[in-house]
């Protein structure tokens, strides 16, 4: 009887001690495999911040590399002396190189040398080119804003007149006005002075 006991409680100790080491073994995995895919991910994200300075598929013709450069300038855009809202989701963070963000759909952000402004304008689905400026309605179809005998496309940088903002690389600081409609000159400088006190995020 004492044998069996004995022997009973060998048994159960010997089965405890198999299940322990399989539940060590098996919580030892886990663990493993948990640090090995934040190992992963932490690598990745180490890859791409390194990588943040090389030149990226879908790059802007003639752009330097990604980083190169951070510059900004502000934009106001009038159309018929309405405001063009550039804040909202549609615009915002459509490329890394030339964007708005945060929101603010007034500072232009600049992540590399050579990009162009008709970058931006491509990117967030903005028809642009030295007579009409177009995008798409809300309510479908396209809205189009065109020189004609009646109204004008006019393009100014720092209070100057420009023919065309396709081509141009924005400097930093540089303040830009896109006006559509049949202003005259008071008017153009009234909305020059409100390009002027309008805030540039950095």
């Amino acid at each position: 009887m004492g044998k069996k006991s004995r022997k009973e409680r060998e048994e159960k100790r010997d089965s405890f001690a198999t299940q322990r080491i399989k539940e060590k073994r098996k919580h030892t995995l886990i663990a493993v495999l948990v640090f090995s895919g934040i190992a992963i991910i932490v690598g990745i994200q180490v890859y791409n911040f390194l990588s943040f300075d090389q030149v990226t598929p879908g790059a802007p013709p003639g752009a330097g590399s990604l980083g190169s450069e951070h510059v900004h300038a502000t934009l106001l855009a009038k159309l018929h002396g309405d405001t063009f809202d550039f804040s909202g989701p549609a615009y915002q963070i459509k490329n890394s190189y030339q964007h708005f963000e945060a929101r603010d759909g007034s500072t232009i952000h600049r992540h590399a040398t050579g990009v162009m402004m008709g970058w931006l304008f491509e990117t967030i689905g903005i028809g642009l080119d030295d007579e009409c400026f177009s995008f798409k309605a809300s309510a479908g179809g396209e809205r189009k804003f065109c020189t004609n005998e009646e109204f004008s496309l006019k393009f100014y940088v720092n209070h100057e007149p420009v023919d065309n903002l396709t081509e141009m690389v924005f400097e930093d600081g540089d303040r830009i006005l896109i006006s559509y409609g049949g202003e005259d000159q008071t008017q153009i400088d009234d909305q020059l002075l409100e390009l002027d006190t309008q805030p540039m995020s950095g």
